[in-house]
């Protein structure tokens, strides 16, 4: 798969699976704007329609400040409310494409993620942060709410209860907190934190890209249903693995104690 180059996203395959997106626009704190908008519905939708060799990526900020500051308000300084609703739209679109994003995302948080920037890492499918970043959705602190995800993602990671208390009260929580809260899975040193997630994704990316998928899909639209329903959704992902190349290659390279060589078919 090729991509195109992007005015605010470095895109860099690392190795023959993995690809490392960055957000940049370290200048202004890599804030989403339009062009962000626009750059990433067009780099999920491709990654969804046809990932090629893409089996899992990293996504991070450029710089030490800021994974993401939020969205850029100084493009919305004023902004109609029509530009407005037609630029949050595209937002919702980049957030929606993110999550049903088929292939794993790892958020590697190297600096401030607040508002958009947390929702963006909230809406990957799990999250380092560097030491010294700092947490926060303080969108009623400035007349508005969290509008990317942001009220549903954050209660289904770390429960209703500390979501309202720090969507209500705007209050940042340290990288530690995130850990000990359940938002993020590890605090990692800032120099250190990029290939920490990187050796995760050459993890994931080993093994069977099908089943990482499918498993993807089960865990997160699972939790939207009782508990009945969610293992007949997760049988039904099951099953579609029973009859692949994969799966036999998997059980086959068990057998003959041997790596196995999956293709993705």
């Amino acid at each position: 798969m090729t991509l195109p180059k992007y005015q605010t996203l470095n895109v860099e395959p690392r190795g023959e699976h993995v690809l490392l997106v960055t957000l940049n626009r370290p200048e202004a704190m890599n804030s989403l704007n339009t062009q962000m908008g626009h750059d990433q519905v067009d780099l999920w939708r491709r990654l969804t329609e046809d990932p090629g060799q893409v089996r899992c990526v990293v996504l991070t900020g450029a710089g030490e400040r800021a994974f993401c500051a939020g969205a850029d308000l100084k493009e919305r300084d004023g902004m109609s409310v029509e530009v407005w609703r037609v630029q949050h739209e595209l937002f919702e679109r980049a957030f929606a494409g993110l999550v049903e994003c088929p292939v794993p995302v790892i958020a590697a948080v190297n600096g401030h993620a607040h508002g958009g920037g947390l929702e963006m890492a909230l809406c990957c499918d799990f999250i380092f942060a560097a030491q010294g970043a700092r947490l926060s959705l303080p969108e009623v602190s400035r007349g508005l709410m969290p509008g990317g995800m942001g009220t549903q993602n954050l209660a289904r990671a770390i429960g209703e209860r500390r979501a309202k208390e720090l969507v209500l009260s705007a209050r940042a929580l340290t990288a530690e907190e995130a850990l000990a809260w359940g938002l993020a899975n590890r605090v990692c040193a800032p120099g250190k934190l990029l290939e920490e997630a990187l050796a995760v994704a050459e993890a994931i990316s080993g093994n069977g890209p099908l089943a990482v998928r499918q498993a993807k899909k089960s865990i997160h639209y699972g939790l939207g249903m009782d508990l009945l329903t969610g293992y007949r959704f997760e049988i039904e992902a099951y099953n579609r693995l029973v009859d692949t190349d994969d799966r036999r290659e998997g059980v086959n390279a068990f057998v003959e104690k041997r790596k196995p060589r999956f293709t993705g078919k």
